[in-house]
């Protein structure tokens, strides 16, 4: 093992130095901030905070880094990206238990959280963008390539901090760019480390990541020497990393919330699909942007369903990520856990709503929620209009299926859906009027290296992942070379 990366040996130590990667090295910064462990509601470790010289330096690194990567063939980045993917398995024990204790998730979630992150730096790695021939008709060639943009600036969120970093590293990285990577604040720390563990494999300067709040990330954005900016996270976010880009005209790509809805058809197999969208409700304390966030469900068997879904919230575990068989972890932050709580107790003054499980927090020092099943609720209610983004899930009832569709597309959000029926025609028909961009029939919650992945309306601008992905994170030119002179 390398010596500069002796200390990974005790990544997951409290002990353990987190600096940001700047340049290919490590660096601290003058001032810090506390990192909260959700469930505990306490501190337990400081983070660097860069500083704006910081930030300028980081992005001088990635311009410097710039030609000498671009010039580097697909396969050539790719053989480095691999190589990341493989360490980030040699460490991936002790990177989940820094994911679990940030971010608060069960370690074996944690645990997929990392082999997501390696098989994303890998798999996405394994994709390439190709020249296309527009016309070859004897007179002209006319031959379409794409080129890196540069600099890419990239902001992570909290719920999912490791993986979603590893698709912007990879995506940008693949395609020639360097980068300059934020996480979250509340989840910096398996980032950070994703950065150390590439310092001697990536050449100086191709990326960068650093902490900090708010400000860091508005200047990153801002930063004339960046090229493009890669956003994950919420919608009113989304909209100023937009307003702020605008004034030098960079390269966005946005993938935002969502109301995400799942219709279950007459036809379905109740017993076995409820379950189903139960686990896709609530995987990571719902904290998931394409999470169902919705169900609707026929009337004749709306009962059934609330009472299935009820049924498994009341025996679904709920506790400190570290403990054994604890299914589901706090939200990952005070500020969420707050908006949540307000969305629940603007329920709870709903007329005729049904609180069927949940409902209420655990006796425990963090940010838990019980897993709660919400039956009998107006459309028009917050719970249904706003994206929760926590463990509320709310059950609707419909009794004829256009209804159904039309009730599921009103919304300001377009990420995913689903449909779930035994019919799969006729499932493939209503999924092809849902306005989302990615719809799942008899399945939900699903993101895949080699497809598109993005959202309609407010959920978003651009996609990310597969080869529309991957030119997203490049420049078009179109080269038009005579071939016959006229007469």
């Amino acid at each position: 093992m390398p010596r500069r990366l002796k200390a990974l040996n005790d990544l997951a130590s409290a002990d353990h130095k987190m600096t940001h990667t700047i340049d290919g090295h490590g660096e601290d910064s003058p001032a810090a901030f506390e990192v909260i462990n959700p469930s505990t509601a306490a501190p337990f470790a400081q983070c660097p905070d860069a500083t704006p010289e910081q930030l300028d330096r980081a992005v001088a690194a990635a311009c410097k880094a710039s030609a000498g990567w671009s010039r580097l063939s697909f396969s050539d980045r790719r053989r480095q990206l691999h190589k990341l993917a493989a360490r980030v398995r040699d460490y991936a024990d002790d990177l989940a238990k820094v994911i679990t204790r940030e971010q608060g998730k069960p370690l074996s979630n944690a645990t997929r959280e990392v082999a997501s992150t390696a098989n994303s730096l890998q798999n996405m790695a394994n994709l390439r963008v190709k020249d296309q021939i527009l016309r070859d008709d004897g007179n002209n060639r006319i031959s379409l390539h794409y080129r890196p943009l540069g600099v890419v600036g990239a902001i992570t969120p909290w719920n999912v901090p490791a993986a979603l970093a590893a698709h912007k590293i990879a995506q940008a990285l693949i395609t020639g760019n360097t980068l300059v990577l934020k996480p979250s604040p509340y989840t910096p720390f398996a980032t950070l480390l994703l950065g150390e563990m590439s310092r001697d494999l990536l050449p100086p300067g191709v990326l960068n990541v650093l902490a900090g709040g708010n400000d860091l990330g508005q200047r990153l954005v801002e930063h004339p020497g960046i090229d493009k900016v890669s956003f994950t996270g919420s919608v009113a976010t989304g909209k100023r990393v937009m307003a702020s880009a605008s004034g030098t005209l960079k390269r966005v790509t946005l993938e935002l919330g969502g109301n995400d809805p799942a219709i279950l058809l007459e036809d379905a197999d109740f017993d076995r699909m409820t379950p189903r969208i139960f686990a896709a409700a609530f995987a990571n304390c719902g904290q998931i942007c394409m999470a169902i966030k919705r169900v609707y469900v026929p009337e004749a068997r709306y009962e059934q369903v609330c009472e299935q879904l009820a049924g498994l919230a009341k025996d679904y575990r709920v506790g400190d990520g570290f403990e054994p068989e604890v299914q589901m972890g706090p939200l990952q932050n005070k500020m969420q856990y707050d908006k949540v709580l307000d969305v629940l107790e603007d329920t709870r003054r709903q007329p005729g709503v049904r609180i069927l499980a949940g409902g209420h927090t655990p006796n425990l020092p963090g940010y838990f929620l019980a897993p709660t099943i919400v039956a009998d609720i107006a459309d028009d209610a917050r719970l249904v209009t706003e994206e929760q983004f926590g463990p509320i899930l709310p059950v609707l009832k419909y009794t004829d299926v256009d209804d159904a569709i039309a009730r599921a597309n009103s919304t300001r959000m377009g990420l995913c859906a689903s449909v779930w029926t035994k019919d799969i025609d006729r499932g493939a028909e209503i999924a092809a009027r849902l306005e989302a961009g990615t719809v799942w029939v008899n399945y939900h919650l699903l993101s895949e290296a080699d497809i598109p992945f993005g959202g309609f309306k407010e959920s978003g601008l651009g996609r990310e992942h597969g080869v529309m992905g991957l030119q997203s994170y490049m420049e078009p030119q179109v080269i038009n070379v005579p071939i016959a002179t006229a007469a």
